[in-house]
């Protein structure tokens, strides 16, 4: 089977509806302002829920927003942070990407910004990390394991492994969201453009200043149609044994 057949007809993939589900599941941005119930949010908010938690911890929260008025309130954050992406990262073209399809992405962008009011659902994932228990007997361990040029390495990067362990707890939740949205026939995109105004977020949201947000993800029916995502071939992006 070749890569483009699936991209023509992700019926072909062999497996279960998983795979089809997968092959599907496009970034949909323009939503009907139909109201999405409470059961079926419910049934995304589980989906995450049994998703894979480091060390079983599952320290995750998740704002659930559906008040028209509250969604409304998160119009102008919303409109900030669309806007300080779309004028910066977003400005050009990524390398490789076709300039009118990335122009029809920009547009679907600055249409759900233009709508965010009228966005049925808004689904903020949160966690807090425990901080790490140790002893002497498990630093000298933790030391002697890595070695010299490991344990200088992990100092180093010790910002950004943290950010990663919180990441590898919150992230395979998003993405069974995203994958029930698709299943359930729902449009649904992960953004973290919140993240330039988060403390205004957090504070709008009522959020403790101690829990930390990994995304907003605008949830409702879309007014497009679901069809095949456009993504590199997987021969082109496997190193088998080594890079």
């Amino acid at each position: 089977m070749t890569f483009e057949t699936v991209q023509s007809d992700p019926s072909a993939l062999d497996g279960p509806a998983l795979f089809p589900t997968m092959s599907t599941m496009r970034a949909m941005r323009r939503l009907k302002p139909d109201a999405v119930p409470d059961e079926t949010i419910e049934k995304l908010i589980q989906a995450a829920v049994w998703g894979p938690s480091g060390g079983n911890m599952q320290c995750y929260e998740y704002v659930v927003v559906t008040d028209r008025e509250v969604m409304a309130r998160l119009a102008p954050l919303w409109k900030r942070c669309v806007d300080a992406y779309l004028a910066t990262t977003g400005k050009y073209a990524p390398k490789g990407m076709d300039d009118a399809a990335y122009g029809r992405m920009v547009a679907a962008i600055e249409y759900q910004r233009d709508h965010f009011a009228d966005t049925p659902a808004l689904i903020i994932p949160c966690y807090r990390f425990p901080e790490p228990q140790f002893d002497d007997e498990g630093l000298q361990v933790y030391a002697e394991s890595l070695g010299p040029a490991g344990l200088a390495h992990m100092t180093d990067t010790q910002t950004r492994f943290q950010a990663l362990a919180e990441g590898s707890c919150v992230y395979p939740g998003v993405q069974n969201i995203l994958l029930a949205a698709r299943a359930l026939g729902l449009a649904a995109n992960l953004t973290i453009w919140h993240l330039m105004l988060e403390q205004e977020w957090k504070e709008a949201l009522g959020i403790p200043e101690d829990m930390e947000t990994f995304a907003a993800i605008p949830v409702g029916w879309p007014q497009g149609n679901f069809g095949p995502v456009r993504r590199r071939p997987v021969a082109d992006v496997i190193h088998r044994d080594r890079w």
